[in-house]
């Protein structure tokens, strides 16, 4: 039998003895402890994964990782065209960090119901505008039929615009714009999405880009703008810079943390608010693992006594008593991981956990665990309260003689 199987059986006799009066409850709470603080860190990071990515999807189905304009300091949504040509498009397209791009073209008009006058945004886009990654967030009705050799005369409003406006699919919708001379434009509702997203939602309706134009007297290489989708999220922001320098002087090259920096602050605390509770957890654990370990060695010093009296070395019996605490956190931290883990896959498939849209942008708790940063963090708890044992192992080995131990009561 190896020193390790021997240390591992006799580690396993004191966990079963009959006679430990305090130890066995007290174990069972550190366990208890660990799975919890286990489960807590588990959501935490899931939860903080699951709202980047939501967020992240939501945003590129409406607006792409990257806008390129004209670089004046106008913010409105009635920008300075620019003019698509052969080696803006052939600069954007070269980067080995692009997948696709589209150009666009806003207008700022009304709605006009018979009781009702709302304020929006057209959106124009044109036949490269990626519907299949729309349809995630189309509730009712159908995507624009873009490419056609004539303008397609349909919309698509939120759904808390046409709530607001009290539309369904296949009404008329009729829309005015204030310049010189006052335009009417009239479309038919194909569509009504929704993203969670106020900066989205309470503006913006989709219209073939060519109806913009028309309505902007531009032609039909002239565009508000151009989004790009980068290979990779984590990327954008060096995407973006690396544009920025590719384009022509007069052109701005914006990542949608710039464009909407309230979304992404926002964001930016939940990995703030997670790195401490990750910090303040794991010192729970580390604190509940050293207490047990102390309890053990109080009611166990008669014992310790008897082992360095037959002739077991003092590191022999740190080992016994390490493999003992390793094994008590080893079993809370699966017990941990099996709750965490299970509810949070529950929470995936069936959205039990609900929230209010209007204040987290999403109706329900988005979860998404990445097997990499589970594995780190069970590690990382790991190895944190097995060094923290280190302070008790150390009275073993130095406070505690064999005399003094065996005569303790």
């Amino acid at each position: 039998m190896s020193q390790f199987t021997y240390h591992w059986h006799l580690a396993h006799r004191i966990l079963r003895e009959k006679g430990n009066r305090f130890a066995k409850p007290i174990i069972r709470l550190s366990i208890c402890g660990v799975a919890l603080g286990v489960v807590i860190m588990l959501l935490a990071i899931g939860v903080t994964s699951g709202y980047k990515q939501v967020i992240e999807d939501k945003v590129v189905t409406m607006g792409q990782h990257i806008r390129i304009s004209h670089y004046d300091h106008n913010y409105s949504y009635e920008q300075i065209p620019i003019t698509l040509n052969d080696t803006l498009l052939e600069n954007i397209q070269n980067h080995p960090d692009v997948v696709s791009l589209q150009p666009f073209a806003t207008k700022v008009g009304v709605i006009k119901t018979s009781d009702q006058v709302e304020g929006i945004v057209l959106k124009g886009v044109d036949k490269s505008f990626d519907g299949k990654l729309f349809s995630h967030n189309l509730l009712e009705g159908d995507t624009l039929q873009l490419g056609n050799t004539t303008a397609d005369n349909h919309i698509i409003l939120s759904k808390r615009l046409a709530d607001k406006l009290q539309l369904k699919v296949g009404d008329k919708v009729r829309t005015y714009f204030v310049q010189n001379p006052p335009r009417q434009r009239s479309f038919t509702l194909s569509g009504i999405y929704e993203t969670g997203l106020p900066e989205y939602d309470t503006k913006f309706a989709l219209v073939d880009l060519r109806h913009v134009q028309k309505l902007n007297d531009w032609d039909s290489l002239q565009v508000s703008g151009v989004e790009v989708l980068t290979r990779d999220y984590k990327k954008m922001d060096k995407v973006g810079i690396e544009l920025h320098h590719l384009i022509d002087i007069n052109l701005k090259a914006e990542t949608v943390k710039q464009i909407y920096p309230e979304i992404f602050d926002w964001i930016a605390l939940f990995d703030t608010n997670v790195s401490v509770l990750l910090i303040i957890t794991t010192c729970v654990c580390m604190i509940t693992m050293m207490s047990i370990f102390f309890i053990i060695i109080l009611e166990k010093t008669r014992l310790i006594g008897i082992l360095k009296t037959l002739g077991m070395k003092t590191k022999h019996v740190l080992q016994t008593f390490m493999i003992l605490a390793g094994r008590t956190l080893l079993q809370g931290l699966l017990i941990g991981n099996i709750i965490g883990l299970g509810f949070g896959w529950i929470q995936q498939k069936h959205h039990l956990v609900k929230l209010d849209p209007d204040t987290y942008y999403v109706n329900f708790v988005p979860i998404k665990f990445n097997a990499l940063e589970v594995l780190v963090l069970n590690a990382g708890v790991f190895i944190a309260c097995m060094l923290v044992l280190l302070i008790p192992a150390w009275i073993i080995s130095k406070k505690i003689s064999p005399v003094s131990a065996v005569r303790f009561e």
